[in-house]
């Protein structure tokens, strides 16, 4: 699932759960349903990632599409001067937005054999 900075789903990908989500961001990137704004050097498309996307095909997914990839490496936080976490990581914006979806049962559990029928679901929620 890919969303917005206030948490909105923007475009999502149903794949299994034995698949890497690295090898599912092109497709997830391109699933973005709204138009994006053009890209310009003021004016970058940034793409926030966690540490799972730190590895050359993660980066690349994200630069091939024209975004600022922003990839935490593993293994090392954000800290400030004296040594303290400074801000709390932004992936938490998805972590909500999974939470508001697992409210509604049908999403929770996939009782859907297809994965069409299951996405259908997903997209009109």
């Amino acid at each position: 699932m890919i969303v917005e900075a206030a948490g909105g789903p923007l475009g999502v990908v149903v794949a299994g759960a034995n698949v890497h989500d690295c090898k599912l961001l092109e497709r997830t990137i391109d699933s973005i349903v709204v138009e994006r704004p053009e890209v310009t050097e003021s004016a970058p498309q940034h793409l926030c990632l966690d540490k799972g996307y730190d590895n050359p095909t993660g980066r690349a997914a994200a630069v091939s599409r024209g975004h600022t990839p922003h990839i935490r490496r593993i293994g090392e936080e954000k800290l400030d001067e004296t040594g303290r976490k400074r801000r709390k990581a932004r992936r938490w914006v998805v972590e909500r937005t999974l939470g508001w979806l697992s409210k509604c049962r049908g999403i929770l559990v996939r009782y859907a054999k297809k994965s069409c029928n299951y996405l259908g679901l997903i997209c009109n929620s």
